[in-house]
């Protein structure tokens, strides 16, 4: 007797529909400014479109995705202002973080913020652009945002912001060599003040090490014109 296997819920279906959209997005193919073609993607992600349509909405709710009238569901685009606020935005979010981290955060928590700053310099040995456009450099902030225990931060900071900055950082240019090695040491420092339990350490060393990383975004950006 052949025992067919469940189907997926309608809620993991969305789900898995979101990860994979992302992730088109996210490798370039779906680029910033690109209309989505409904029926390919439901085609390319083999689902219907009523899922589809489902995790449009939810990538809409991420910001990641903007509808606008006449001109269907795209890919959104940021303008240079636009993205100089979210990254204002973020060195205080972070900053914020940090410090109640430095509250927060546990022992056990702490030697995982280490060995993940230790991964982030074994890549380093490979050259920045591993170090920049893998998930080990966001899951270090991702930590420190849920290390915080303040939800609103970490919503803020995980739901919204990274996936915008991911975006915009994957299409920018290759990150000089010095850098990887700058932003190693800047994290060392950030940990060293969450470990000494200093918060006002911890907020200083984290504004200065989101600072310099949107001085450097920018600038790649504007030379790209």
């Amino acid at each position: 007797m052949t025992i067919d296997k469940p189907l997926p819920s309608s809620g993991v279906m969305i789900d898995d529909t979101v990860a994979r959209l992302e992730e088109l997005i996210m490798r370039g193919e779906l680029q910033p400014g690109d209309r989505l073609p409904e029926q390919q993607l439901a085609d390319t992600l083999g689902v219907s479109r009523g899922p589809l349509r489902e995790a449009i909405r939810t990538l809409e709710g991420r910001r990641l995705l903007e509808r606008t009238p006449h001109a269907g569901v795209r890919v959104v685009q940021l303008s240079l202002d636009d993205l100089e606020q979210l990254l204002a935005m973020r060195e205080a979010l972070e900053g914020m973080a940090c410090r109640q981290a430095a509250e927060q955060m546990t022992v056990h928590e702490i030697r995982g913020l280490r060995e993940t700053a230790a991964r982030i310099e074994r890549l380093i040995d490979e050259g920045p652009q591993p170090m920049f456009s893998g998930q080990l450099d966001s899951d270090f902030h991702l930590q420190i945002a849920i290390g915080s225990r303040n939800q609103w931060i970490r919503r803020l900071l995980c739901e919204d912001l990274y996936s915008l900055l991911r975006l915009y950082r994957l299409h920018a240019v290759r990150q000089p060599d010095n850098i990887a090695l700058v932003t190693a040491r800047e994290h060392h420092a950030i940990i060293d003040c969450i470990h000494a339990r200093d918060p006002d350490g911890a907020e200083r060393a984290m504004r200065e090490h989101v600072r310099h990383s949107r001085d450097r975004l920018l600038a790649q950006i504007r030379a790209q014109g």
